[in-house]
């Protein structure tokens, strides 16, 4: 499969890095190493497929113009819109062009967001009571300077957006209320602090922050037959997972424990995963109306509040 790839920030160097052989041309306005300065430079029967690694308000534009000529997509993401409408035209599109429009969310294949799947599915936990994630980094400033990313939702729609796809992968569209816990900005113009909770089975509380300053991620699912609990991603290892099988009457629990320490395999992993997609057809626009939905209606209930 021949692709490109537009935009040559941060994510989009990885993408190249991973694509390797595959890429055949690479797009940006302002890098000079770019082969393109402009999408639609790019000759038509030169490529099949584009990795698109560029700022949120200008993805919708870019994915219109790749669908409408056959090409697949993986874009990076959050792939949001004002409303869902907009997302269910893309997937229209894609379907009409017979291409596939995905959206990267490389945590699906981190390996104990895996394993936490495999457990849940398993039934092994019972009845699943609580689930707490919490996703962290140091970014405030790096966001802050950046000419783009610190606006609208800021940390709800950067990394909540992850935390969201977490969610709808272990557990699938359940009917839970969403609301605002809180909505802080500290530092910068947008949230940089927020916590999310969700009434339902489970239930559930997400926080993510740009102000944790060594990056770090958790996930706690509390159950009827015992607990798991993942400790930290390959990229800042160790990380450890950790499943407890409840003691009755009581008594500490037997414990399994598994600790990785390796580089993140999950950008090569998801590549692969893309191939796959477009050969069988398959995209995963309908996860992004359900994230695109939520996060719209968390920003909204956070900056009226804010406003308050």
């Amino acid at each position: 499969m021949r692709v490109i790839v537009v935009g040559l920030g941060v994510q989009g160097r990885k993408r190249l890095a991973v694509a390797g052989p595959d890429v055949v041309g690479t797009v940006d306005p302002v890098q000079p190493d770019a082969t393109y300065r402009a999408l639609g430079e790019v000759p038509l029967d030169a490529y099949d497929a584009a990795l698109v690694c560029v700022p949120d308000d200008v993805k919708v534009e870019l994915l219109t113009h790749l669908l409408g000529h056959g090409k697949h997509v993986l874009v990076e993401k959050p792939l949001l819109a004002p409303g869902s409408a907009t997302l269910g035209e893309l997937a229209g599109l894609a379907r009409r062009r017979r291409a596939v429009c995905y959206t990267a969310y490389n945590h699906r294949f981190e390996p104990h967001v895996v394993r936490m799947k495999a457990l849940l599915d398993s039934g092994d936990l019972g009845r699943v009571y609580r689930c707490r994630l919490f996703y962290g980094n140091g970014t405030a400033r790096d966001v802050r300077n950046s000419p783009w990313r610190d606006k609208g939702g800021g940390v709800l729609t950067d990394l909540g957006s992850h935390l969201l796809d977490t969610v709808l992968f272990w557990f699938g569209d359940r009917p839970w209320s969403f609301r605002v816990v809180s909505g802080h900005r500290f530092e910068n113009a947008a949230f940089d602090h927020f916590v999310v909770g969700a009434e339902g089975e489970p239930v559930l509380e997400l926080e993510m922050t740009l102000l944790a300053w060594r990056n770090h991620f958790t996930g706690d699912v509390l159950a009827e037959r015992g607990s798991a609990h993942i400790e930290s991603l390959c990229k800042w290892g160790p990380s450890t997972f950790v499943h407890r099988r409840r003691k009755l009457p009581s008594g500490r629990p037997d414990e399994e424990s598994v600790t990785l320490v390796q580089p993140d395999p999950t950008w090569a992993v998801e590549y692969e995963h893309f191939q796959r997609a477009c050969a069988g057809g398959e995209g995963n626009v309908a996860n992004d109306v359900w994230i695109n939905d939520r996060l719209n209606a968390l920003t909204a209930a956070a900056l009226a509040g804010a406003r308050a």
